[in-house]
C-alpha cells in the first residue's frame, strides 16, 4: 500500500493543483454569464451547450470512480487475505457494508457535503450491491442514488456495472450501463444514457489515488436542457487520470440531426481545454469547464 506522496506523484498531481487554484481565482470574475443556448435545428452544439454536457459527463466518471474503488478495495482485501485501504475517499465519508447470505451491500456516505481529493463536493448516499463471492472472475455491481448531489446538482437515477478482474490486457475492467438525469439549483435539467467501459491501466491497487488512470469507450444518449437529443461516441479512447480534474486525451464524437462533431480533448496535458470541429470543418478551441465556476 503505498500512501506517501513521492516525487514522481507531486509531478503528476502538480499540473492538477495549479489548474485548480487559477480557476479558483478565476472565478471571482465570472459569476454572471449568459444564459445556456441549445443548438438549433439547423446547428449541431453550441459551445455553451457542449459545456453543460461536460458537465454531466464528470458527475457519471465520479460516480463511477468512487464504485470501482470501493469495490477495488473490498477485492483486494478479501482475495489477498490481508488489509488494504484507499486513500480516494476523504474521512468525511462513511463506508457500511451489510453481509448477507449472498450479498455484500455497501453504503458510501457523503452526508450533508464532503470534499473529494479533486475538489468535487458531493452529498447525500451512492448504495451498491454485489454477490459475496469475491473470487469471481466477473461480477455485476448494482448501484442506486439517494439524495445525491455533485457540486449542488442533484442527481437520479441508477447504473449496472460489469466488472472483470483481469481483461484481455491483464486489466480490471468495468462496463458501466447507467440512466441519471441531472437538476441544477435553477431548475435546468439533463439527461444521459448509455454504456461506457472503463479499464484501469495505471495504479490499481496502490492504494494512492493520485496515480489511478483509466482509458474509457463507449457510447451515450445525452438530452440538454431544451430537449435537444445528442449521440455521443468515443472514437479514440478518452484518458482520465485521477491526479487531473479533465480527460486529458481523447476524442468523442457528437451527433445531431444526421450532423456529426468531435471533440478532441488533447494531447495529454492537464488543461481544460479542448479543440470542437464542426461538421464544415470549422474549429473551436472551448474551455470545458468541470464545474469551475
Amino acid at each position: 500500500m503505498k500512501k506517501s506522496l513521492n516525487p514522481m506523484n507531486f509531478m503528476k498531481i502538480a499540473p492538477f493543483a495549479l489548474v485548480l487554484s487559477f480557476f479558483v481565482l478565476a472565478s471571482c470574475t465570472n459569476e454572471e454569464e449568459d444564459p445556456i443556448v441549445e443548438a438549433s435545428n439547423d446547428e449541431l452544439i453550441t459551445v455553451a451547450e457542449l459545456q453543460v454536457s461536460d458537465e454531466t459527463e464528470m458527475i457519471s466518471e465520479e460516480v463511477s470512480t468512487i464504485a470501482e474503488d470501493v469495490y477495488a478495495a473490498d477485492e483486494i482485501s478479501l482475495t489477498a487475505k490481508s488489509d488494504y485501504a484507499s486513500d480516494y475517499l476523504p474521512d468525511c465519508v462513511t463506508i457500511t457494508t451489510v453481509v448477507t447470505d449472498t450479498t455484500r451491500e455497501k453504503t458510501i456516505d457523503f452526508g450533508e457535503g464532503c470534499e473529494l481529493p479533486n475538489g468535487n463536493m458531493l452529498s447525500g448516499i451512492i448504495n451498491l450491491s454485489y454477490a459475496k463471492d469475491m473470487e469471481a472472475a466477473s461480477k455485476s455491481i448494482a448501484l442506486t442514488l439517494e439524495n445525491f448531489t455533485f457540486n449542488g446538482v442533484a442527481v437520479e437515477g441508477s447504473a449496472d456495472i460489469l466488472r472483470v478482474r483481469s481483461n484481455e490486457n491483464g486489466n480490471p475492467q468495468g462496463t458501466v450501463n447507467a440512466s441519471f438525469e441531472a437538476t441544477w439549483p435553477n431548475g435546468d435539467t439533463a439527461s444521459f444514457t448509455g454504456t461506457r467501459t472503463r479499464e484501469w491501466i495505471e495504479g490499481f491497487g496502490t492504494g494512492f489515488w493520485g496515480d489511478n488512470v483509466f482509458l474509457i469507450t463507449g457510447k451515450r444518449t445525452y438530452i440538454g436542457r431544451l430537449g435537444n437529443v445528442y449521440m455521443k461516441e468515443v472514437i479514440v479512447p478518452l484518458r482520465r487520470e485521477l491526479a487531473c480534474r479533465f480527460i486529458v486525451s481523447g476524442i468523442l464524437e457528437i451527433s445531431r440531426n444526421d450532423n456529426t462533431a468531435s471533440l478532441d480533448f488533447g494531447d495529454g496535458n492537464c488543461d481544460a481545454k479542448g479543440t470542437l470541429t464542426q461538421p464544415d470543418g470549422t474549429e473551436t478551441e472551448v474551455f470545458l469547464r468541470r464545474f469551475l465556476k
